[in-house]
């Protein structure tokens, strides 16, 4: 058997869609499930769009996202090179056996004969198709139209009378009638290949034995299974899978939301849980379980339990999946990915000692378990480099002017004045001894001072924000609030 290769063949020209980085994410489990390999290759064939800036942000993307290639752009191998506007050379011997088997044929077309024709055919209720116009054209009328300076497309000659059938690994046999398909553009008028064609010859030198990509792209594989058959190759197997929905089963867009991988990384989502949630967008394991890392992933991965419904992108569980990898990392990870966003807020400076470094990984530690991504951290880390501590609602102020109040908090300082050491262990035992010399407890006890220290009722645990302020930053907030 042939080793099964697959590839991901994106348009750079933008970022890179949640949609495309799930379709990368099938096609490298199902190779490595299978001890195949995965190809990366770029197709830049519309040049107006595309830019390299584009490129490198969806390989730098897919990289964070740990989906890795064995062969095409940036790693190399036998079959580049693996941008489509570097293989020119490589498509016009495939588009010259085309012309010379009668397969494909120059058209001369104008733009306003085309239009035309189309709003015939909309008028008659008819699906829009070229008409074969440039189909029969002599030799001498083809040479008098070069000469003239006409500029012309080369199309693929449909045959008539066909039922073109796609084996599809998740939908099953899909026809299309070869009537309704019209003669199609295979080379542009400046010479370039057209998607529909450059995909097909480079899968074939590629050899790419399954072609998994996006449902969109269904309707372009008739197309593309004609000139397979027109020039003699072996076609690939095809599997479709399911457009992802936004929360109201519309094509997800930017009204749901973010939609570029770029976003969720800068959002500070950890890579880990963003595989493990599109991989679950469409495809479900064999158990109930829900969090994956790659190598149980690859593991299970099979075309067969890929949905042929479309899935529904829910950022709600995402959240909490995202929250669920937080809770099991290290600390030291998760203060690793909080810095940036802790910069970009202002708390931080762009180099931080090895001390400051410290102090933030136990402000981490005193609220990773209630983050769901590291955007949120500089709003929860707020109470620690913001010395105001004024009372956030009325409901606090109103804790605030209890008679016990002034005498709690006096007696809360001078503890914290005669300790040595200020550390979790003093922050969970104040509280019996002032407890014991008050007589006051409960939230009674616990409250006016986490508010005279944070300003508000809600937060880390009281211990731990002791620990983090100290006697300095403890004495200068109480001070403050009186």
């Amino acid at each position: 058997m042939k080793q099964i290769k697959v590839r991901f063949a994106p348009s750079p020209t933008g970022h890179l869609h949640i949609g495309g980085a799930r379709t990368a994410l099938f096609n490298y489990l199902y190779a490595k499930n299978n001890n195949g390999k995965f190809l990366v290759r770029i197709e830049d064939t519309d040049l107006a769009r595309s830019s390299y800036e584009s490129e490198q942000v969806i390989i730098n993307d897919l990289r964070w996202l740990g989906i890795n290639w064995d062969e095409g752009i940036d790693v190399g191998g036998d079959n580049g090179p693996y941008r489509s506007t570097e293989r020119k050379d490589v498509y016009n011997k495939f588009v010259d056996q085309l012309l010379e088997s009668g397969k494909a044929y120059r058209c001369f077309c104008s733009q306003e004969e085309l239009d035309a024709d189309r709003k015939m055919l909309e008028e008659k209720g008819e699906l829009p198709r070229y008409l074969g116009k440039c189909s029969h054209l002599t030799s001498e009328q083809i040479q008098q139209n070069i000469a003239e300076g006409k500029r012309y497309t080369i199309r693929f000659k449909v045959p008539l009378n066909e039922t073109i059938t796609v084996n599809d690994k998740v939908r099953g046999n899909v026809e299309f009638d070869s009537n309704g398909v019209g003669d199609f553009i295979i080379v542009k008028s400046d010479g370039i290949p057209v998607y529909n064609f450059a995909v097909v010859i480079d899968d074939h030198l590629m050899e790419i034995t399954h072609v998994i990509r996006a449902e969109e792209h269904l309707s372009n594989t008739p197309r593309q299974i004609l000139i397979y058959d027109a020039l003699g190759f072996e076609k690939p197997e095809f599997a479709h899978v399911s457009l992802i929905l936004g929360h109201d089963h519309t094509k997800m867009s930017k009204r749901h939301g973010s939609t570029w991988v770029e976003q969720y990384r800068d959002q500070g989502y950890l890579p880990e849980a963003i595989v493990n949630f599109l991989a679950l967008l469409g495809w479900s394991p064999e158990s109930e379980e829900e969090i994956f890392n790659m190598d149980q992933l690859i593991s299970q991965f099979s075309l067969n339990r890929v949905s042929k419904n479309p899935a529904v992108f829910d950022i709600n569980k995402l959240n909490w999946m995202n929250s669920q990898y937080i809770k099991a990392a290290s600390v030291e990870y998760v203060t690793e990915l909080a810095i940036p966003q802790l910069k970009k807020a202002g708390y931080i400076s762009d180099d931080i000692s090895k001390e400051e470094n410290d102090r933030i990984c136990k402000m981490i530690a005193s609220i990773k378990d209630g983050i769901s991504y590291m955007a949120e951290v500089p709003a929860k880390l707020k109470i620690f480099f913001d010395d105001d501590v004024t009372p956030e609602n009325e409901e606090t102020m109103e804790i605030m002017k209890g008679e016990q109040v002034p005498g709690l908090l006096d007696v809360f300082v001078n503890k914290v004045q005669e300790a040595e050491i200020i550390d979790e262990e003093f922050g969970k035992g104040i509280f019996k001894v002032i407890q014991k010399e008050t007589g006051i407890k409960g939230k009674n006890l616990f409250m006016p001072i986490r508010i005279a220290l944070t300003g508000k009722m809600h937060g880390p645990e009281l211990y731990d924000i002791i620990a983090i302020l100290g006697k300095d930053g403890i004495i200068k907030r109480i001070k403050s609030s009186k």
